[in-house]
């Protein structure tokens, strides 16, 4: 039956993705290309927040399928430098400035409480010169990474891989012994993180899990809303809105953060969760993507379906004209 489900949820994903495919050159070179707006913002229930951790050299590492496996080498410098930096002076007007000039706000606050890095930050060496940096879509596709590493690399020497994917991928590729570092936002994967001896406490912190910023998920759909969620209560009501009229709604179904969190707003009543049999009765409205945030986006905006999404990736989309830059 799992296999069965899987495969139908695939062969809508692929004809979804092919309608994305025939949207003109007219219809993109405006941002009348996108007919997506936010509904429901602000809201306690949708904070999202970031953490940096750095992994664990002595992590007890496994394969994807779950074999432990040796000799994994973890640039515990070049991670720290990173790390140190994004949470310094410097790094924290970065982040905190980023989107004001492009789009009119920042897309990410800095939490009141964020731990705070004022020492000497490392340079790079020949040995710790490359850095694996593991993350969720949100702070690549937002362009916030592309705004901050640059500016590292050229003050420290390093040069930092990206490697972005739903927070749960991005755990994985840690767990893996593939990442220095991650930097995701879904508190439960986190912790099961670190109580799996997967994190490091670095010098100058008192804990693994380093919760630095913020930004706030939105529920976005078509501007005519024809669920009427831009007049619920809350945003839990408004995913009732959705469940109880059936209109559609794109799940990133991957395992993020994101994912995580749209399935903790759904009635309990419903029973949706990461498992496909969870959900297998409401396949006429509800699509499980198991894709990025920018896939997702496009998906929405061409079957004028509901989504949840952090906002700085959906203010990039927008002002993207409908797109998403790799």
């Amino acid at each position: 039956m799992k296999k069965f489900l899987a495969l139908l949820l695939s062969l809508a994903l692929v004809f979804a993705l092919a309608a994305c495919g025939e949207t003109t050159t007219e219809d993109t070179d405006s941002s009348a290309a996108v007919n997506l707006t936010i509904l429901k913002e602000a809201d306690d229930n949708m904070i999202n927040n970031y953490t940096l951790i750095a992994v664990n050299p002595d992590a007890p590492f496994v394969d994807a399928d779950g074999n432990a496996v040796s000799d994994v080498e973890i640039n515990t410098a070049g991670a720290e430098a990173l790390i140190d930096w994004l949470l310094s002076e410097e790094g924290a007007k970065l982040e905190a400035a980023y989107g004001e000039e492009e789009y009119g706000e920042a897309l990410f606050t800095l939490k009141d409480d964020a731990p705070a890095y004022e020492g000497e930050i490392a340079s790079a060496t020949e040995e710790t010169k490359t850095i694996r940096l593991s993350t969720t879509t949100s702070v690549n596709d937002s362009g916030l990474l592309a705004a901050l590493l640059p500016v590292f690399e050229e003050e420290y020497g390093y040069t930092v891989e990206v490697q972005s994917a739903g927070t749960g991928k991005a755990i994985e590729a840690a767990k893996n012994g593939n990442a220095d570092l991650i930097l995701v936002h879904a508190k439960d994967k986190e912790v099961e993180f670190v109580d799996g001896g997967y994190a490091k406490v670095l010098e100058g912190f008192d804990t693994e899990r380093l919760t630095f910023m913020y930004n706030y998920f939105v529920l976005v759909g078509p501007a005519e809303d024809p669920a009427g969620v831009a007049e619920a209560d809350d945003v839990l009501a408004a995913f009732a809105l959705i469940a109880d009229g059936k209109f559609v709604f794109i799940s990133r179904g991957d395992g993020s953060g994101t994912h995580t969190k749209e399935l903790k707003l759904w009635p309990e009543e419903l029973g949706i969760t990461e498992e496909a049999e969870s959900f297998a009765d409401y396949t006429d409205w509800y699509t499980s993507a198991n894709a990025g945030m920018g896939a997702c986006l496009v998906m929405a905006n061409e079957m004028g379906a509901y989504i949840l999404t952090d906002k700085a990736t959906f203010l990039t989309f927008v002002n993207n004209n409908g797109e998403i830059e790799e």
